[in-house]
């Protein structure tokens, strides 16, 4: 697929990182992110500090990435922005920057909804892009969806989560075994020490292509009460062993899903994309579906540095957009609660 030559000034604020980013077609000339480490003293993002984080972060960390560019002001073509969903404000923080960033460079701006630019941030050179339509699992901290995607800008939504997300998940269980906010990536450091077949649980059985966690959530509650009633260091005896099982059971979950959609769809370009995406669990399972001997999955995993948030991603949704004249306008108006793509019937 060829990727227009257009150059984007991009901003990702939807939650507690400021991140900006300059790219020319699919071309990364930069792409910085702006961390808040005060969030891990209270077990979560706080809203009011993320957006006060951003009004300090954001004007120092676009002039840095137009420098590290090597670009100026007057070469760039358009500013992309994440509208939604997300918490308010921090989108109100980077949507009223790139809005007046735009308007004092006479530029026009792109409003991009975060999912499609986890999704789009496949198409990021120098990695393979995969062909049109393919199956990407959309797993984060707020979203797990299954989507059907027919092109950059005709995505279906076929199944989703239908309470928690896989990326809450992992993060509630941290904090049940009082591992430090944001618990999943340490969840899945100590998984690659254990034993996945220690422990079992099983997952909610949901028809279709929806998911559920909450009755995992609730499971693991009750083994770790059962469990602390007889031996109050079971966390600390157990611990690789059960961030193992654990992490086993939420990737098995997904992977099942993601089997039946391919099954249903007969696709079998199968992508991941999202801050759960970077789990070593799925990305291995993934892997192994692509080296089946028969009828192997052709699978695309981000490189780890665009599974998490970061610009780039909308970035790439600005240089698809811009080439289709699908500019917002100065009254566009964050959306933290934003539709899901497009949803569809299965």
């Amino acid at each position: 697929m060829k990727i227009p030559e257009i150059t984007i000034l991009a901003i990702e604020s939807s939650c507690d990182d400021t991140g900006v980013a300059v790219i020319k077609g699919n071309q990364v000339l930069s792409n910085l992110v702006a961390n808040q480490e005060i969030h891990s003293r209270y077990g979560g993002v706080v809203p009011e500090l993320a957006s006060r984080a951003h009004l300090s972060n954001i004007t120092p960390t676009v002039d840095l990435a137009l420098k590290d560019a090597g670009i100026s002001h007057d070469k760039i073509d358009a500013v992309a922005y994440t509208i939604g969903p997300g918490l308010n404000g921090s989108l109100l923080v980077g949507t009223s920057f790139a809005k007046a960033w735009a308007w004092a460079n006479d530029l026009p701006t792109v409003p991009v909804h975060h999912m499609r630019a986890h999704i789009l941030a496949h198409f990021l050179a120098p990695n393979p892009a995969p062909d049109f339509p393919f199956l990407c699992m959309t797993v984060s901290g707020g979203h797990t969806q299954i989507v059907h995607v027919h092109s950059p800008s005709k995505m279906e939504v076929i199944g989703t989560t239908l309470d928690d997300a896989a990326g809450e998940a992992f993060d509630k269980v941290a904090k049940l075994i009082g591992l430090p906010y944001p618990g999943g990536p340490l969840i899945d450091k100590y998984a690659a020490l254990g034993n996945p077949d220690s422990f079992s649980f099983s997952g909610s059985r949901v028809d279709g292509l929806d998911m559920s966690f909450s009755g995992l959530k609730t499971q693991v509650l009750r083994f770790l009460q059962k469990n602390l009633k007889s031996d109050p260091n079971f966390i600390d005896n157990h611990l690789n062993d059960f961030c193992a099982s654990v992490q086993t059971s939420i990737v098995a979950m997904l992977i099942s899903k993601l089997e039946l959609a391919v099954e249903k769809t007969g696709i079998t370009q199968v992508a991941i994309a999202g801050g759960v995406s970077a789990n070593s669990g799925l990305r291995k399972a993934l892997q192994e579906k692509s080296e089946l001997e028969s009828e192997p999955w052709i699978v695309f995993i981000p490189p780890l540095k665009y599974c998490t948030d970061n610009a780039a991603m909308v970035g790439m949704v600005g240089v698809f957009d811009a080439a289709d004249k699908k500019f917002g306008t100065l009254s566009d108006t964050p959306k933290p609660r934003m539709p899901e793509l497009t949803p569809s019937s299965q």
